[in-house]
């Protein structure tokens, strides 16, 4: 079950990807991680599918990695009369408290949190920016606005404000009983939406208390702001460039989206690049040129992980679709320039023993020509900064925690082992030649560049290289 790649696939799964055959077909075309959008599905949907994903990675002997996501808070305008108005541009529009049904001249906005942050001048876009209103003034209970680009407003259509640090938590009652649902099924992400600032991250690590791994998904511009800080808080980031892409300038996301992969890097966490990647294979059995593409500048750009979201869960070719990314990222990866732009992206180390060793490790097998790096890890930190190196040669990770295993399934080259901690530096070079050979990264006469902490088994203390031949 080895992947011919390191940039890993994250597959959500929904209607059209729900069954034990189709999950199933999914990983085996090549998804390393799946997604379950709490946006959507009961509770009893999902626990299917977790049950499924379990007996899959049990049947085939692979970690595979659960990410829950959460919904996250839900701005929407009320009902308008008849289910819909025009607004024309130029108008005035007003919004307020007011529950009564919404007409061509106002509607309501059930949030009062939004009117808090309101200010003359705040821009207010509905429905995913297709109407655009400006505050010309507000209050506790109203906003007066001029519509600067009108059209078609139905009932519950979204609400967003660009550039506005909203005083409202990024966990609801309905995210807190998702995340106890989720916990207790034991999922090992947690996708948390609506991040604007690192506060927001420490709230969810509280209510997670080390039962799972936080990832933040960037979506609102305000996040951008305090980007290193929410990415010191964070195990991962996701660049969700469908939210990022209503509140910013469309021509601004692509210079974002490698700023943020290039500060992931920099800090050795993981980073998911997601939304619309795939977009038309949702009917369509190819995608269009420009969107592999997209999916290859993701890669060029060193993120860990590529996301497909319709495409597998309610698309009419989910597993084709995995099978597209599966072909573009290692086509990517076959190419010169891939490894070229990586060689020359390489974060400088910290001044630390295990930055020290990984940056060491990256550069010996480079030197020798190892066939593999191979890390013995507890915690994960080990394999994570072997991967913050991207070295030309696979990382063969060796852990005994099963949930360090399924965690990794979203770093950059990382393969991961379930095995029994070593017990000195014999124990540790035969079982990285046996379990090297076994899993086909290296064959007899190859070397292997292995790191690891001693004592054995203590967490993030990588502090030896040793370089070994694997034998007949």
């Amino acid at each position: 079950m080895r992947r011919h790649r390191s940039a890993k696939i994250v597959a959500t799964l929904g209607p059209a990807s729900g069954s034990p055959d189709m999950i199933r077909a999914l990983f085996l075309a090549g998804a390393d991680v799946f997604r379950l959008n709490f946006s959507h599905g009961a509770h009893d949907d999902h626990a299917r599918r977790i049950q499924h994903i379990r007996a899959i990675e049990k049947e085939l002997g692979r970690p595979i990695a659960i990410l829950m996501d959460l919904q996250g808070p839900k701005l929407r305008i009320g009902d308008i009369a008849g289910g819909g108005t025009d607004l024309a541009t130029g108008g005035r529009f007003r919004l307020d408290l007011d529950g009564a049904d919404g007409d061509a001249t106002r509607a309501p906005l059930p949030h009062p949190e939004i009117f808090a942050a309101l200010a003359e001048g705040t821009n207010v876009l509905l429905d995913d920016g297709k109407i655009r209103l400006r505050v010309t003034s507000c209050g506790a209970e109203f906003a007066e606005t001029t519509v600067v680009v009108g059209g078609r407003l139905s009932n519950h259509k979204g609400v967003n404000l660009p550039n506005v640090v909203l005083p409202i938590s990024p966990i609801g009652q309905k995210d807190r009983d998702d995340l106890r649902f989720g916990l207790d099924h034991g999922v090992d992400w947690v996708g948390l939406s609506f991040v604007q600032r690192p506060e927001d991250v420490a709230e969810a690590r509280r209510l997670i208390a080390g039962r799972a791994s936080v990832l933040s998904k960037l979506e609102k511009p305000a996040a951008i702001d305090r980007l290193d800080e929410i990415i010191q808080f964070s195990d991962a980031i996701m660049v969700a460039r469908g939210d990022l892409g209503v509140e910013l300038p469309a021509e601004d996301v692509p210079s974002l989206q490698k700023e943020i992969i290039r500060h992931c890097r920099i800090a050795g966490k993981p980073v998911i690049v997601a939304t619309q990647m795939l977009e038309s294979m949702i009917q369509s059995p190819m995608p269009t040129r420009a969107e592999a593409s997209d999916v290859a500048t993701a890669v060029y750009d060193g993120a860990d992980a590529v996301m497909l979201s319709a495409e597998t869960a309610a698309g009419k070719y989910p597993r084709e679709a995995v099978e597209m990314m599966n072909r573009i990222v290692t086509r990517v990866e076959r190419d010169p320039a891939y490894r070229t732009i990586r060689d020359a992206d390489h974060p400088n180390p910290e001044a630390t023993a295990p930055d020290a060793i990984t940056a060491a490790a990256r550069q010996v097998a480079q030197t020798i020509r190892a066939a593999a790096i191979v890390t013995f890890t507890t915690s994960g930190s080990t394999s994570l900064r072997a991967a913050r190196e991207r070295p030309d040669v696979p990382i063969l990770c060796l852990t005994e925690s099963l949930a360090t295993a399924r965690k990794l399934a979203v770093a950059w080259g990382v393969h991961c082992v379930l095995a029994q901690d070593v017990q000195d530096f014999a124990d540790m070079v035969d079982k990285a030649c046996l379990v090297a050979k076994r899993e086909e990264f290296a064959g007899n006469g190859q070397r292997l560049v292995i790191t690891a902490g001693v004592p054995f088994g203590t967490p993030g203390a990588t502090n030896i290289l040793r370089i070994a031949w694997v034998g007949g």
